[in-house]
């Protein structure tokens, strides 16, 4: 029992170890040692600019995009000054379906391919949003309209807990309830 149990955990840990080593960084898959396919911004509303580098394609190098997966079609990525990178833009269309769409370049030396993701929501993110008002729960608050209500409760409870306490209590001294 014991070696099996260590002959399973032992396996458990090598495909963890495995399926960390695999795993791509979130939002950049280049598929070997370069940085994959930057989208900027990763979330965007349908009708939104998009702005798309890598470095993939070497200094100096272009590609040309695909953004049909969205619906935008291909777009041109042209050398820029921004770290040696190649860079291009494309509209997401305002029809444009909220979901993870896959971004794809191709360099034009090499046919290299490189991807990226873009997330298309329905609302714009600007922040974090912080939840306001109070939970509709049909229970009510502690402190609520009428404070006598709310003082008889508290006094209820009260008069519960010392009861329960005093029949505890007095089991335990055997005297019985």
């Amino acid at each position: 029992m014991r070696r099996t149990a260590r002959l399973l955990t032992g396996t458990a840990l090598a495909v963890g170890a495995v399926g960390l080593v695999v795993t791509p960084a979130y939002g950049v898959d280049g598929g070997g040692d370069g940085g994959g396919l930057e989208v900027y911004p990763s979330s965007v509303v349908p009708g939104g600019q998009v702005t798309v580098n890598t470095a993939d394609c070497g200094a100096g190098g272009s590609a040309d995009g695909d953004a049909s997966a969205v619906g935008a079609g291909s777009f041109p990525l042209a050398p820029g000054g921004h770290e040696q990178e190649a860079g291009g833009q494309f509209r997401v269309p305002p029809s444009a379906q909220p979901g993870t769409y896959e971004i794809v370049a191709t360099c034009a030396d090499g046919g290299r391919r490189v991807t990226g993701d873009l997330v298309v929501t329905l609302t714009a993110a600007r922040g974090q949003v912080h939840p306001r008002g109070s939970v509709k729960t049909g229970v009510g608050g502690a402190l609520g309209a009428d404070p006598v209500q709310t003082a008889a409760g508290v006094a209820a409870l009260a008069v519960a807990a010392a009861g329960g306490t005093w029949l505890l209590h007095r089991r335990a001294r055997g005297d019985g309830i």
